[in-house]
């Protein structure tokens, strides 16, 4: 029996999942509008109380490694990363576009989600979660002319930075789709996201693909805006 605890707290929804060979025990939604750090640690205790579990009954953690809110990034990943530690475990980061991938059911997955300033995240899976076009931010149409032929479907998300932002995405994808790749379809993978992190997660761990907290880094994808000023100065 393996068990794994899996955190995502890149957008503006959260949520931890508890997954055990394979199957996901529970998933528990986050809110929180001032942030996840002050609320993140006391939900994990919860969370193991409900089924009587301690951390050092968990085989491994996981966290959503990006793209996503910066802060949300570092939060998520930190707690999975210091858990792991205190506990002697490893950590497996997912990125949140392979998560959403995992929902598709077609050969080529195109998973896409809101960047803000009239950006993207976008990449293409395979059925195997293997990235068959890289993880990039660009502008949406940009993305969408540059899909593989194939047997396609593109995936959005409400677990995206802003939900409302997501659904936009979701009407201009199927309007798109429809002039572009009439052989595609849109599909909207549920909002929280922790589940399938999870399940992605013990699948690696098994394979041996668990890395030492210390190892394990954020998967922005696009740099901060600090970054870009201080590169710019």
């Amino acid at each position: 029996m393996a068990r794994i605890l899996s955190i995502d707290t890149t957008g503006d929804s959260a949520s931890l999942a508890l997954v055990e060979d394979g199957a996901v025990i529970e998933e528990v939604a986050l809110e929180s509008p001032d942030g996840f750090a002050h609320v993140l640690f006391g939900e994990i205790e919860r969370l193991l109380a409900r089924h009587t579990l301690s951390l050092e009954q968990l085989d491994a953690f996981a966290a959503a490694s990006g793209p996503g809110s910066f802060t949300g990034v570092r939060v998520g990943l930190t707690a999975a990363k210091g858990l792991a530690e205190a506990m002697g475990r490893k950590v497996v980061a997912i990125s949140n576009l392979a998560a959403l991938a995992s929902f598709g059911t077609r050969a080529l997955r195109a998973v896409v989600i809101d960047a803000r300033r009239g950006e993207i995240y976008g990449a293409v899976y395979d059925s195997a979660l293997n990235l068959v076009c890289d993880e990039i931010v660009t502008p949406y149409d940009a993305w969408l002319a540059g899909l593989p032929s194939g047997d396609l479907e593109i995936i959005t998300s409400r677990c995206a930075i802003t939900s409302v932002a997501s659904d936009a995405i979701a009407n201009v994808a199927s309007d798109a789709i429809a002039n572009v790749r009439k052989d595609a379809r849109v599909i909207e993978a549920p909002r929280l996201l922790a589940g399938a992190i999870g399940k992605i997660a013990l699948r690696r761990f098994l394979a041996g693909l668990g890395e030492d907290p210390a190892s394990i880094d954020a998967n922005y994808v696009r740099r901060s805006d600090a970054e870009l000023l201080w590169k710019d100065s």
